[in-house]
C-alpha cells in the first residue's frame, strides 16, 4: 500500500467518523488491516496531523482531533465565501448539461425530502453543492473547497433538521436552481450564503462539537 493510499484511507475514515472525533488512532490494528508496518502508518499520521484531523501524543499515539464550536464557525465563514464565490463564476460559466444535471438532483433531492429520507437527501443536497463549485470551473477553489468541506464532514454534517428547517432548505435549493437557470450571480451567492448561515445554526445546535473549554 502507498504512501498516499494510506493517508488518503485514514483521512476518509476520520471524515466518516469511523475514528471518532477524540478516540484515540488503533495503529496495531490499523497496521494489520491494511498490511503495513508500523514506520509507514506513523509517516501517514504525521501528514494528518498537519492537516489538522489528529493531534499527535508524545510517546501515546494519535488522537483524532475534536472540533470546538470556534472551529467550526471559523469553517463555516470559509465556506460560505467559497461558495458564494463559486455560485458567481458558476453563472458566468455552466453549461446546459451541467444545468440539466443540477435539475435531476434536486428533483432526486426533493423526492427524498418527500419520503423522509435524511440519508439520501443530505447525498443528494451534497452533490448539488459539488456541482455548483465544479461548474465554477477553477481547480484552485474546487481543491480548497474539497478540503473545507471534508473538515465540517468531521463536525457531522448529517444532523437531524426540524421539519420547518427542512422545507425551508429545499426552498433554497429551489431559489439556487432558478439563479442558476437566470445566470443571476449575485442571486445565486446570497443564496448559498444564507443556506450556510442555515447549516451552520443547525450543526452548532445539535451540539455535534466540542465546547471550546474541552
Amino acid at each position: 500500500m502507498r504512501h498516499d493510499q494510506i493517508v488518503a484511507r485514514l483521512r476518509q475514515m476520520l471524515i466518516d467518523g469511523e475514528i471518532a472525533p477524540g478516540a484515540k488512532v488503533p495503529e496495531r490494528e490499523l497496521c494489520t488491516t491494511f498490511g503495513i508496518s508500523r514506520t509507514p502508518l506513523r509517516e501517514a499520521l504525521k501528514v494528518l496531523a498537519a492537516e489538522g484531523y489528529l493531534v499527535l501524543l508524545p510517546n501515546r499515539g494519535a488522537r483524532a482531533a475534536k472540533l470546538s464550536t470556534k472551529d467550526v464557525s471559523d469553517l463555516f465563514d470559509v465556506c460560505e465565501a467559497m461558495e458564494a464565490i463559486a455560485g458567481e463564476l458558476a453563472c458566468q460559466r455552466i453549461t446546459s448539461d451541467e444545468i440539466e444535471e443540477i435539475k435531476k438532483l434536486n428533483f432526486w433531492m426533493r423526492e427524498a425530502y418527500e419520503k423522509g429520507d435524511l440519508s439520501s437527501y443530505y447525498r443528494y443536497n451534497r452533490l448539488i453543492h459539488e456541482a455548483i463549485v465544479r461548474a465554477a470551473d477553477n481547480a484552485v477553489l474546487s481543491s480548497l473547497y474539497e478540503s473545507i468541506v471534508a473538515r465540517i464532514r468531521r463536525a457531522r454534517f448529517v444532523v437531524p433538521i426540524p421539519n420547518g428547517h427542512w422545507q425551508l432548505a429545499m426552498c433554497e435549493h429551489d431559489a439556487m436552481l432558478n439563479a442558476l437557470i437566470r445566470r443571476d450571480g449575485q442571486g445565486l451567492a446570497h443564496i448559498l450564503k444564507t443556506h450556510l448561515r442555515n447549516k451552520r445554526f443547525e450543526v452548532e445546535k445539535a451540539g455535534f462539537v466540542a465546547s471550546d473549554s474541552d
